[in-house]
């Protein structure tokens, strides 16, 4: 171990480095994706147009997230990166070249397929809705499967930006995506119905789409000079792409299927549930996006490229899980637990106006805290799953998704649908049903992953000690926030988020720093700290 604890040093520094320039571009891309939902909840509020769009953009998203990021990264990353760090750069180069020609064949069959199918498509998904709104997410979902093929190939621009260590080009590239379908929501909003409103978006994110992919080509292809051109797909690395992506392509399948049984039972719920679901899921994507997926994507190709001995490359990992899982843990605690105590604020500050009432405040609350009870699970089990990804393990995380999945679809039907009405309680409350199952279903994968993954490489050593400390500082600091809340004079709602939250982060730093538990060092260096 002595001659490689000098390089590991520096891997390490690297990757704490990497996540937090993935961090930040995450930031910018979810801050501006924020703007976007805001400007959405003023113009549509939870109103049947907003329903038809969330509903619509759920099905060519599928096409994303299949053979999107999550994908790319799990198979290609590793595969790609280990030719790197041996130094066969030219095969890394016709490799990469391969699997953009078999994205862009299948991601245009797969498009074409999905605009002659969406009439289908939507009574599979959404078959709750009816007359005027399934017309408009049929049309919709024919709008935006086109952009969904660009951000395929966009991400396969982010699996070669990643493993080249250029993590904010490829994390901030989803801001001009977001752009585009500001401009057209400040363009056409207030000036149009919301169904032509709905119609505009839709090809602005379009639009967007295929200028996400344009910003990001330019330097992949300086990477992959010179540009043989020649597609060659019976190479042993070709196949190994190929073995480990139908794996992880049925393990995002699975969990897809259950995002789309969320979709299918809330369409049954009530008007706006669907949306609801919606506004909720984009504010609990921004912690896991951050944290989770930030950490996640940095410490992948840095444990792919890990050589040497099995025990060695197990030490290697065991070190980088410590400290990733310790970052994450001290970001996505306070994060549950605002979404949890202080919810109302954080959605208030968001959406609240125009079409977005104060009843929708609460109705989304609601679900974002169900949501906030698997939050550590999810985004710690992103980590586990790179460690399996990078010692080319695939199938172990999918049998695991297979499990959540299955648990998730039938507690969400309990707790959506019949629970409600055995409870007497009103019926909107079982969409945080739907993500309260989730949640659990979450902590039961979390647990697998964890058990398995040390069976390989040996006990992952975290103190029980310093996340019960998160907690009670967490909790500490919600209490002294949500004291706040109540004696703050503003009736605006962004300053009323920025009294309460601000309380809430400080309140935070301070607790954890009395009890002992120092913050990430990116954090230190960004506030000063030495």
């Amino acid at each position: 171990m002595t001659g490689l604890s000098t390089p590991t040093q520096r891997k390490g520094f690297t990757a704490r480095s990497s996540a937090f320039t993935v961090s930040a571009g995450i930031l910018l891309s979810r801050l501006l994706g924020l703007v976007r939902d805001r400007v959405f909840a003023h113009y549509f509020g939870n109103s049947d147009a907003a329903d038809a769009f969330r509903g619509a953009f759920r099905i060519p998203n599928f096409l994303q997230t299949l053979f999107g990021e999550g994908v790319l990264s799990a198979s290609f990353i590793p595969v790609y990166a280990r030719l790197r760090a041996e130094e066969r750069h030219e095969e890394a180069s016709q490799l990469a070249e391969a699997i953009f020609a078999i994205l862009f064949l299948i991601g245009s069959l797969i498009t074409l397929a999905g605009v002659f199918a969406a009439p289908w498509l939507i009574d599979a998904i959404v078959p709750g809705f009816s007359g005027e709104t399934r017309l408009l997410t049929i049309r919709l979902v024919q709008i935006l499967f086109p952009g969904a093929a660009l951000l395929v190939l966009s991400a396969w621009c982010l699996g070669i930006l990643n493993s080249h260590r250029k993590f904010f080009l490829s994390y901030t590239a989803p801001v001009i995506w977001n752009v585009a379908m500001i401009a057209a929501l400040l363009w056409k909003g207030g000036h149009v119905g919301e169904s032509r409103l709905a119609i505009d978006i839709s090809i602005a994110s379009v639009v967007g789409s295929g200028l996400q992919f344009a910003v990001q080509l330019p330097t992949v292809l300086r990477f992959l000079r010179p540009l043989n051109l020649r597609f060659t797909f019976g190479t042993e690395h070709v196949r190994t792409v190929v073995r480990n992506f139908f794996p992880v392509f049925l393990s995002r399948g699975v969990v897809q299927i259950s995002a789309y049984v969320d979709s299918f039972l809330a369409s049954f719920v009530q008007v706006g549930a669907v949306s609801a679901l919606a506004y909720a899921q984009t504010l609990n994507a921004l912690p896991v996006s951050l944290f989770g997926m930030a950490i996640s994507a940095a410490e992948l190709p840095a444990m792919s490229s890990a050589l040497g001995t099995q025990e060695e490359i197990g030490a290697v990992l065991r070190r980088r899980l410590e400290l990733g899982l310790q970052n994450i843990a001290f970001f996505v605690v306070p994060s549950a637990v605002a979404f949890l105590v202080l919810g109302d604020v954080v959605v208030a500050t968001i959406y609240r106006g125009g079409h977005f009432s104060a009843h929708d405040v609460t109705f989304v609350w609601s679900v974002l805290a169900g949501s906030a009870v698997g939050l550590l699970a999810s985004t710690s089990g992103r980590l586990y799953s790179s460690a399996f990804y990078a010692l080319r393990d695939t199938r172990t995380p999918l049998n695991f998704a297979i499990i959540r999945v299955v648990l998730t679809v039938v507690m969400g039907y309990l707790f959506a649908l019949p629970l409600p009405r055995l409870l007497g309680i009103d019926r909107h409350w079982g969409v945080a049903g739907l993500t309260l199952s989730a949640g659990i279903a979450g902590w039961v994968e979390f647990a697998l992953l964890r058990r398995a993954l040390q069976a390989r490489i040996g006990a992952v050593v975290l103190p029980p000690y310093r996340v019960a400390r998160l907690w009670a500082g967490a909790l500490v600091a919600a209490a002294v926030a949500y004291g706040v809340k109540l004696v703050q004079p503003f009736h605006y709602p962004p300053l009323i988020g920025l009294c309460v939250l601000s309380t809430f982060g400080v309140g935070y730093l301070l607790c954890t720093r009395m009890l002992g538990i120092a913050a990430p060092g990116s954090l230190r260096r960004l506030l000063g700290r030495r």
